[in-house]
C-alpha cells in the first residue's frame, strides 16, 4: 500500500475531528463535577471519565498532527468554572453520564464500521470498549442507589402471531392497537434522554447572562416539554408508565459553571442527537400516529437547531471542519 493510499478518509477525519472536540467538552465536565460532587461513588466514575478523555484526546492528537490537520480549538479550561457551587445534584450528574455513554456506544460503534485504517480501527474498537466498561460502572451505581428506571414491562406471549393485514398500522376507522415491545421501548428511551436534556437546558438558562441564549433556552425547553407530554401521553394511553422528570436535581445556583460558548453548544448537540433518535423510532415504528409524531418532532427540532447554528456563526463560536480540496481554486499546472 502507498503512502497516499494510506491516508485518512473523509469518515476517519470527521470522526476523530468531532470526538476531539467532544471529549475537551467532556474534559471540562469531569473537572467540575470532581470539584463540586460529594457522593464518593461518583466521583470515582467521573476520574474515571477524566481519564478516558485525556487517554482518547491523546491519541486523537497524534493522529491528526502526523497527518498535518490543524486541531479544532475546542474547549479549554477557560470553559469551566471550578470555583462555581454545585449547579445540579450528584445524582443528576450521574444520570447524564449514562446517557452520554450511550451516545458514546453508538457513536464509537459508527465511526468504527466507518473506519479503514487499521490503526483507526483498533482505536475505536478501544473506544467501544471504554464506553461498555463506562456503561456498566454507571448503570451497576444507577442500580445500587435505586435510581435506574427500568423501561415498561410487557405480559409473556405464549405464541408468536404474523401480521396479516395493514390495519396493524392503522385501519380505515384509525383505531389504534396497543403499542408492540419495540415501538413503547424506543418511546421509553428517547423520553428518557429528553428529560436529561430538559434539566441540563434548565440549569443552563439559570445561569447564563446571555439574553439571546436565555431566551433560546427558554425556547428549547418549551420544546422539550411539548416532547415529553406527547410522548408521555402515547405510554400513559397503554397503562404504561414514563421516566420521571429531573427538575428538582438543579440547585438554586446563579453561578455559572461553563461559558456560555460550552452550555450553547451542548444544547444544539443534544437537539441533534434528539432527530436521530426520533428517526430511529420512526424507522421502527408500524403505526402511523407515533410515525407522524415523530416525524413533527424532528421538524421542530430541526427549526431550533437552525436558529442554534445561526448563533454559533454571529457569535463566532463554531468551526470549519476540514473540506475537500476546491478544484477550481487549484493553479494550472
Amino acid at each position: 500500500m502507498t503512502k497516499s493510499d494510506n491516508r485518512l478518509t473523509s469518515s476517519e477525519i470527521t470522526s476523530l475531528w468531532v470526538q476531539y472536540i467532544q471529549e475537551t467538552i467532556a474534559i471540562c465536565i469531569s473537572k467540575y463535577v470532581l470539584a463540586t460532587v460529594k457522593d464518593s461513588e461518583i466521583h470515582s466514575l467521573f476520574e474515571y471519565c477524566l481519564e478516558l478523555s485525556n487517554k482518547h484526546l491523546k491519541v486523537i492528537k497524534k493522529i491528526l498532527n502526523d497527518e498535518k490537520f490543524p486541531l479544532p480549538n475546542a474547549f479549554t479550561d477557560r470553559d469551566v468554572n471550578l470555583e462555581a457551587p454545585p449547579l445540579f445534584t450528584d445524582s443528576f450528574w450521574l444520570q447524564h453520564i449514562h446517557g452520554m455513554t450511550m451516545q458514546g456506544l453508538s457513536g464509537h460503534s459508527m465511526s468504527f464500521s466507518s473506519s479503514t485504517r487499521e490503526d483507526i480501527r483498533d482505536y475505536y474498537y478501544e473506544c467501544t470498549i471504554d464506553a461498555m466498561n463506562l456503561y456498566n460502572k454507571s448503570i451497576n451505581i444507577l442500580l445500587s442507589k435505586g435510581l435506574y428506571e427500568r423501561g415498561p414491562y410487557f405480559s409473556t406471549q405464549q405464541n408468536t402471531e404474523l401480521i396479516t393485514d395493514l390495519g396493524y398500522a392503522m385501519d380505515i376507522l384509525g383505531k389504534k392497537r396497543p403499542l408492540n415491545t419495540m415501538e413503547a421501548g424506543n418511546i421509553y428511551m428517547n423520553l428518557g434522554k429528553s428529560i436529561t436534556i430538559k434539566g441540563m437546558v434548565l440549569g443552563f438558562q439559570q445561569v447564563t447572562r446571555d439574553k439571546k441564549i436565555h431566551k433560546f433556552m427558554g425556547d428549547s425547553l418549551n420544546l422539550l416539554n411539548k416532547h415529553i407530554d406527547i410522548f408521555s401521553s402515547l405510554l400513559h394511553e397503554e397503562n404504561l408508565h414514563s421516566p420521571g422528570l429531573l427538575d428538582t436535581q438543579v440547585t438554586n445556583s446563579s453561578i455559572a459553571p461553563f461559558s456560555d460558548k460550552l452550555m450553547f453548544y451542548l444544547t444544539g448537540f443534544a437537539f441533534n442527537l434528539g432527530m436521530i433518535h426520533y428517526a430511529t423510532t420512526m424507522a421502527t415504528s408500524m403505526r402511523v400516529d407515533v410515525i407522524a409524531h415523530c416525524e413533527a418532532s424532528i421538524l421542530r427540532d430541526l427549526k431550533i437547531a437552525t436558529t442554534w447554528g445561526n448563533i454559533m456563526i454571529e457569535k463566532r463560536w463554531i468551526e470549519k471542519p476540514p473540506e475537500a480540496n476546491d478544484r477550481k481554486e487549484l493553479p494550472n499546472n
